[in-house]
């Protein structure tokens, strides 16, 4: 594997390697084959869901060279100077292209004097000059900037679109990722292409052998364990609370990130209850399991007596993930749920 960073390497040069954002590509394409390019764009999405790159994409589409395509960091060029620099270039005509294309990131970062600069732009830019502005923080836009855009929202990924891609670079990059490895690195991801390719970058670099099972990418990355995880849902389906508590209890004595300790039990919660009440679509599940999960999901059912595997404790465990940000106890949340599931 060379030294290129992954996200830098697997980057999308083009709409159709675009993934999980194909309510937008389909519209700029469109924007594109019938030449009616807006003067102004913004881009909206958390962290690594492509915002910058399909901001590339298109100014390469519409035939920008690189002389002609400007990246701004507003985090960094903030002050109401660095907006006056850009509107003494933006009255320059592009040097090989029809249009010259100015990509502010993070555009949210402005302060309010650099906002009113841009807005002036903005409301009467040269017909030669493209804005894509983007941003993870839209309730920081003016709503005077907004109004001028066309805006786009760029969807987080889904645990399947990250699962699939870490499998396809992995296998680019001559290593072999096992079901269950796979799926820990989207859920690790938490909706950003970038950060799953950065935590699968840190697997492959530590990696011993070129194939990589969970219990790998659970020990380089410092994920909570597969077993940590099942002792938890088994705590549940024997109703067994003390055990439960220990088990949280030793969790945290780890210095585990619970919010995703919850997020795992959540995740394989799910599957358990889909496997009792829907056993026929086991054969869709066992390409998003490993032998070894699925078997422990199999036998968890079977001790599942007095049916606590079901719709009411995810809900539960699912408020506990919600409040778990506000706690000042990490593992409260977690705790207080076992004991609601269990006292039921």
């Amino acid at each position: 594997m060379d030294n290129l960073a992954l996200y830098r390497k697997y980057r999308p040069k083009s709409f159709k390697e675009v993934l999980g954002q194909d309510h937008i590509v389909s519209v700029l394409e469109k924007s594109v084959e019938d030449e009616k390019v807006s003067h102004a764009y913004l881009f909206v999405g958390s962290r690594g869901t492509g915002k910058t790159s399909v901001a590339r994409i298109f100014a390469s589409q519409i035939g920008i060279s690189e002389n002609d395509l400007y990246e701004i960091d507003a985090a960094s060029n903030r002050g109401i100077e660095d907006i006056r620099t850009l509107r003494d270039g933006v009255r320059v005509l592009p040097f090989d292209s029809k249009y010259k294309v100015y990509i502010i990131d993070e555009v949210h970062m402005l302060s309010r004097d650099a906002w009113g600069a841009l807005l002036k732009t903005i409301e009467e830019p040269p017909k030669h000059v493209i804005f894509i502005l983007a941003t993870t923080e839209l309730q920081k836009v003016p709503d005077t900037i907004i109004s001028r855009c066309q805006t786009f929202t760029f969807k987080k990924p889904s645990d399947v679109i990250l699962k699939n891609m870490a499998l396809e670079i992995s296998k680019e990059e001559g290593f072999e990722l096992d079901a269950g490895s796979a799926e820990l690195l989207a859920i690790l991801g938490d909706g950003s292409f970038r950060d799953v390719l950065g935590a699968l970058q840190k697997v492959l670099n530590f990696a011993k052998t070129k194939k990589i099972k969970r219990e790998d990418v659970e020990k380089i990355t410092g994920a909570p364990k597969t077993t940590l995880v099942n002792d938890f849902i088994s705590a549940i389906a024997e109703k067994k609370l003390e055990e439960g508590i220990e088990v949280i209890r030793k969790a945290s004595s780890e210095n585990l990130d619970i919010k995703l300790y919850i997020k795992l039990i959540i995740q394989k919660f799910r599957m358990a209850i889909v496997l009792k009440y829907a056993p026929k679509l086991e054969k869709e599940m066992v390409n998003d399991l490993s032998d070894t999960d699925l078997k422990f999901l199999k036998e968890i059912i079977k001790q599942d007596k007095t049916g606590m595997i079901r719709s009411p404790a995810l809900s539960i465990l699912l408020e506990a993930y919600q409040n778990i940000d506000h706690a000042f106890i990490s593992e409260l949340p977690l705790e207080l749920a076992l004991i609601k599931i269990l006292k039921q």
